[in-house]
C-alpha cells in the first residue's frame, strides 16, 4: 500500500514538473503577428487580388520551424483573399505546396483575428506579407498605422515584403515619416511595369517611399533582395520572403 502511495506521489510530482516546464517553454516562445490584407479587388479592373501566397508561406514556415508562435490578423477578420495568380501551379514553391496541404494553417486563415482587437504588447514583432491587396486597405487602415507605430516605438522589429512596405506610406513617428532617412526596399517601379499594373495601382511603392524621404535601394528584378535599418526590415519581391524572415529571426534572437 505504501509502495503504491509513493508511486502515486512520484507520478503526480512528475506530471506537475512537466506541466510547469511546458508552461515555461510556452512563456519563453517568441510571438510574431502576421498582418494580412482583406482586400480582394484589383482597383476598378474587375479582377481579383489579395495576399501573395509565397510571401505568407515562406516566412510563416521559416519562423514556425524555429519555434515561433504566429497569430494572423486582418482588417475584417476571417478568411483573407489569396491572389489567384499566386495560387497558379506555375508560381508554386516548396513552401506554397506545404501551404496548400497544411490544414492547420488553412483553418487558422479562416479565423484570422480582427486587427482592431490586436494589442502590440502581446507580440515580439510584426510581419506584413505583400500582394497587391494591401495597397487598397492596409495603407489607409488606422489600426494598422497605429500598430506599426506602436511596435516601432516599443523597440520591436517591423518587417515587410514586396508590396507590403507600401503600408508604411502614412506611418509617422514623432511627426516624421517612419521611413525618412531609412534604408528600405520593396516592389520596384520596373517590376510593377513588368506586370502591367502601373496604371492600376493607386500609387507606385518606390515613388511613395522616395517621396517620404526613404533611401530606397533595389536588386535585380525578381531576385532576392532585402535590407535592414535598425528595427525596420524590408524585402523587394516574393523571392525575398525568406531573406526578410531570416533577418527577423536574427533580431528576435538578440
Amino acid at each position: 500500500m505504501k509502495k503504491i502511495t509513493l508511486l502515486t506521489i512520484i507520478a503526480f510530482t512528475a506530471a506537475g514538473i512537466s506541466a510547469t516546464a511546458q508552461k515555461s517553454n510556452k512563456k519563453g516562445m517568441k510571438k510574431v503577428l502576421f498582418v494580412v490584407t482583406s482586400n480582394d479587388k484589383l482597383g476598378s479592373t474587375g479582377e481579383k487580388t489579395g495576399f501573395w501566397s509565397e510571401e505568407l508561406a515562406a516566412p510563416y514556415y521559416e519562423l514556425l520551424d524555429k519555434g515561433v508562435e504566429i497569430t494572423i490578423a486582418t482588417p475584417l477578420g476571417g478568411q483573407p483573399p489569396i491572389d489567384p495568380k499566386s495560387a497558379d501551379p506555375a508560381s508554386a514553391t516548396e513552401d506554397t505546396k506545404r501551404f496548400d496541404a497544411d490544414k492547420v494553417l488553412q483553418e487558422k486563415l479562416k479565423h484570422t483575428q480582427k486587427l482592431s482587437t490586436i494589442n502590440q504588447a502581446d507580440y515580439d514583432a510584426v510581419f506584413y506579407p505583400g500582394g497587391h491587396g494591401p495597397l487598397w486597405d492596409l495603407v489607409e487602415d488606422k489600426n494598422s498605422i497605429a500598430l506599426i507605430e506602436s511596435f516601432y516605438t516599443h523597440k520591436k522589429p517591423v518587417a515587410f515584403v514586396c508590396h507590403a512596405p507600401a503600408v508604411l506610406k502614412n506611418v509617422k513617428v514623432k511627426g516624421e515619416f517612419l521611413v525618412k532617412g531609412k534604408k528600405v526596399t520593396g516592389f520596384t517601379n520596373e517590376e510593377e511595369e513588368a506586370v502591367g499594373l502601373t496604371k492600376v495601382v493607386p500609387f507606385l511603392l518606390e515613388d511613395a517611399m522616395t517621396q517620404n524621404g526613404a533611401n530606397f535601394s533595389k536588386g535585380p528584378n525578381w531576385g532576392p533582395y532585402a535590407v535592414e535599418d535598425g528595427l525596420l526590415i524590408t524585402g523587394q519581391n516574393p523571392a525575398s520572403s525568406k531573406l526578410v524572415a531570416g533577418k527577423l529571426l536574427q533580431q528576435l534572437s538578440k
